[in-house]
C-alpha cells in the first residue's frame, strides 16, 4: 500500500504496516456489539438481571455508541488521531477489566455504556487515520479492504467468540479478553502510527455548544429507538425522550449554522458522495446489520444450540463476509464505487431470502449455509464500498467528522432496524410456550429475513443516485463534491 504523499521521509514500509493496528481496532469495535449475546442468558442467571433489565447490556452499548460518534470525530479532527485512538483503547481495556470482575447488574450496565464511549471515540478515529494515512484510490481502497473485512467479519465472529469463550471460560470472559487485546493494538500503534503533527494552538477551538446539544440529542434519539419497543412508543419517558431529541437536534443545526468553527460543517452535506453514502450506511446495519441477533436467537431457541455451538455456527458467515470485502476492494477499484455497492446490496439481498428458505423449526444447519455464504459476499462487498464513498472527496483535516456522520448514520440504522424487525418477528409468539413457541419463533424470524432481504434491495437504489466518479479515480467530479485537499 503506498503511503500518502504527505508522509515524512522514510514512514513508507512503516504506512504499510499501520493498517495491523487499525484493523484489529476495528475488530474490536464489531465484535462488542455483538460479543455478549450469546453470553448473556448466563450473565442474567448469575447476576440476578431482571428481564426488563438484562436487555440493558446491549442497550447501554448502543445507546453510548451512537450519541457520542460525532463527537468522537471531531475530537480526532482536532485533538490528534494517535491521541484519541490511545485514549479509547485505554476506555475500552479498562472498562472491560471493570466488567469482568462486576457483580451486580449496574456495573455490568455501566461498564458497557464507558465501552460504548470508547468505540464512539474509536471507530471514526480509525476510519480516518486509514483515508488520511492512505492516499485516496487504490491505496486507500486496499486499505479499507482489509479494516472493512475485519469490521464486517467482525459483527459475526462477535458471536462465534462470545460462543467459545462463554462455553469454556464463563459469561465474564467475553470483558476480560478485550484487556490483552487493547494493550497489543496500542502498543502496535505506538509503533506504527506517525505521531500527530502539533497544530497552532490558535486552531484548537471547540464547539461545546454544538457538541453538547448534538450528543444529547442523538443519546436520546437512540434512546427512543432501543427503548420504545420495550416501553411503548408512547409511554412518557419515550415521547418526551423524542421531543427533547428532536428539538436539541434543531438547536444544533442552528448552532452549526452561525459559528465561525462548527463541529459539524454544515458545507459537508453539499458532498453528495458522503450524504449518499450516509443513507446507504443507514440501510445496511438497518437490514444486514440486524440478522446476527436473529440467527444468535434461532441457534439457540429454536436449535437448542450451546453457547460454544452457536459461536461456531457463524464461521460460515464470517469467512464469507472476509471473502467479499476483498472482493468489494478489487470491483471498485476496477468498476467504481456505484456498481460495486449495487452488486454487494442485490447479492446480499438475495442470500438474506435464501437465509430464510433455510430458517425451519425442524431443519438442519446445512439448509442455512447457502443463504449465509451469499449474503456474507454481498455484505462484504457492500461494506468496503461504502466506506470508500464515505472517504471520497473529504478533506484531510475534516476525514474524522466526516466518518462520525456516516457512523452515526450506520449505528442509528442498526437501532430502527432491530427495533422494527424484532417486532415484526415476536408478533406472533406471545403467549407461547414449547414447540408452539418454536414454531412461532421459526416463522417470525423467517419472515424478518424477507423483508430484510427485500429492504436491503433500498440500498441498491440508493448507491445509483452516487455521483459520477473520474474513470480510474474515486474522486468524485468536483461540481458534486467538496474538494480533497492534502494534509
Amino acid at each position: 500500500m503506498s503511503p500518502q504523499s504527505s508522509a515524512p521521509p522514510g514512514t513508507a514500509g512503516r504506512l504499510g504496516w499501520a493498517i495491523a493496528p487499525l484493523a484489529f481496532a476495528q475488530l474490536i469495535v464489531s465484535l462488542d456489539i455483538y460479543i455478549v449475546f450469546v453470553a448473556m442468558p448466563e450473565m442474567g442467571a448469575e447476576l440476578g438481571f431482571s428481564a426488563q433489565n438484562l436487555q440493558w447490556v446491549v442497550s447501554a452499548y448502543a445507546v453510548a455508541f451512537g450519541g457520542f460518534l460525532l463527537l468522537g470525530g471531531r475530537a480526532a479532527d482536532l485533538f490528534g488521531k494517535r491521541r484519541m485512538f490511545m485514549l479509547a483503547l485505554a476506555l475500552y481495556g479498562f472498562s472491560s477489566l471493570l466488567g469482568g470482575f462486576a457483580g451486580d447488574p449496574l456495573t455490568i450496565i455501566i461498564v458497557r455504556a464507558v465501552q460504548g464511549l470508547g468505540g464512539a471515540l474509536l471507530f471514526p478515529t480509525t476510519l480516518s487515520l486509514v483515508n488520511t494515512l492512505f492516499e485516496e484510490g487504490r491505496s486507500r481502497n486496499r486499505a479499507l479492504a482489509v479494516w472493512g473485512g475485519a469490521g464486517a467479519s467482525g459483527l459475526t465472529l462477535g458471536s462465534l467468540l462470545g460462543g467459545v469463550l462463554t462455553g469454556a471460560f464463563g459469561w465474564a470472559s467475553v470483558f476480560f479478553v478485550n484487556v490483552p487485546l487493547a494493550a497489543a493494538i496500542a502498543l502496535m500503534a505506538f509503533l506504527l502510527i506517525p505521531a500527530d503533527k502539533p497544530r497552532p494552538a490558535a486552531k484548537r477551538t471547540f464547539d461545546l455548544p454544538g457538541a453538547l446539544t448534538v450528543t444529547a440529542g442523538v443519546t436520546l434519539i437512540v434512546f427512543v429507538l432501543v427503548q420504545g419497543p420495550e416501553s411503548g412508543w408512547f409511554a412518557t419517558p419515550i415521547v418526551v425522550s423524542a421531543v427533547l431529541g428532536v428539538l436539541l437536534l434543531v438547536a444544533f443545526a442552528v448552532i452549526e449554522s452561525r459559528t465561525a468553527d462548527p463541529l459539524m460543517p454544515l458545507r459537508l452535506f453539499g458532498n453528495r458522495s458522503l450524504v449518499t453514502a450516509m443513507a446507504i450506511t443507514f440501510t445496511f446495519m438497518g437490514t444486514f446489520g440486524t440478522v446476527p441477533y436473529f440467527l444468535t436467537v434461532f441457534f439457540q431457541d429454536v436449535f437448542g444450540y450451546t453457547a460454544l455451538m452457536t459461536g461456531v455456527a457463524f464461521l460460515t458467515q464470517a469467512v464469507a463476509i472476509a471473502a467479499g470485502t476483498q472482493l468489494g476492494e478489487r470491483m471498485t477499484s476496477r468498476a467504481g464505487t456505484r456498481p460495486s455497492l449495487i452488486t454487494g446490496f442485490v447479492v446480499g439481498g438475495v442470500g438474506t431470502a435464501v437465509l430464510a428458505v433455510g430458517v425451519i423449526a425442524d431443519g438442519s444447519y446445512w439448509g442455512l449455509v447457502p443463504g449465509l455464504v451469499v449474503m456474507g459476499v454481498g455484505q462484504g462487498i457492500a461494506w468496503t464500498a461504502m466506506w470508500i464513498a464515505a472517504a471520497s472527496g473529504v478533506a484531510a483535516d475534516e476525514q474524522g467528522i466526516a466518518s462520525g456522520m456516516a457512523s452515526t448514520t450506520q449505528q442509528t440504522g442498526y437501532a430502527v432496524g432491530l427495533a422494527i424487525f424484532v417486532a415484526i418477528a415476536n408478533a406472533g409468539t406471545r403467549g407461547l410456550t414449547g414447540d408452539a413457541l418454536r414454531l412461532a419463533e421459526s416463522d417470525g424470524i423467517r419472515l424478518a429475513f424477507y423483508l430484510t432481504g427485500a429492504a436491503a434491495l433500498i440500498g441498491a437504489v440508493v448507491a445509483m443516485t452516487l455521483p459520477k466518479l473520474r474513470a480510474g479515480a474515486e474522486t468524485p467530479v468536483p461540481s458534486d463534491a467538496v474538494p480533497s485537499r492534502q494534509q
